[in-house]
């Protein structure tokens, strides 16, 4: 059975294995980083993607940052959504592939921007709430 396609505008916070066409509208500056974990070197940058409905920033890392072109329609298989700062990033991450689709011929929506879009965040450690005063017990 194929993987459902959806649609740009269709994504939502925290949304996983996300298969999406879209076509690649802009590509910002290269940015060199150092992991947090073992300090090893990365490359990373934010592009523009699109579909009919929407846009939203795709976080492209190491090989990928050189793999996606202005102007070009991608497939994204196996993706994922997070949240940064309250908005939507779609990420291509550890078990999604990347790839040349044949070419999106639909006008991309420039006014729906998904990541303009402000979520409320999720916060990791939860588990705690509601016991007031940072203590352990109600």
């Amino acid at each position: 059975m194929a993987e459902e396609i959806i649609k740009i505008g269709e994504l939502t916070p925290k949304a996983k294995r996300v298969n999406v066409v879209f076509k690649a509208v802009s590509k910002e500056d290269v940015k060199k980083v150092r992991s947090k974990k073992d300090h090893t070197p990365h490359v990373v940058t934010e592009a523009t993607v699109g579909d009919e409905t929407g846009t939203v920033l795709l976080t492209l890392w190491d090989e990928n940052v050189e793999q996606l072109e202005t102007g070009k329609t991608y497939k994204l298989e196996n993706g994922y959504v997070t949240l940064f700062k309250g908005t939507i990033r779609l990420n291509i991450g550890k078990y999604g592939e990347l790839s040349e689709a044949e070419d999106l011929d639909v006008e991309v929506d420039m006014e729906n921007n998904m990541s303009e879009k402000v979520f409320e965040e999720y916060q990791r450690n939860r588990r705690y709430e509601g016991f007031g005063s940072g203590s352990f017990w109600p």
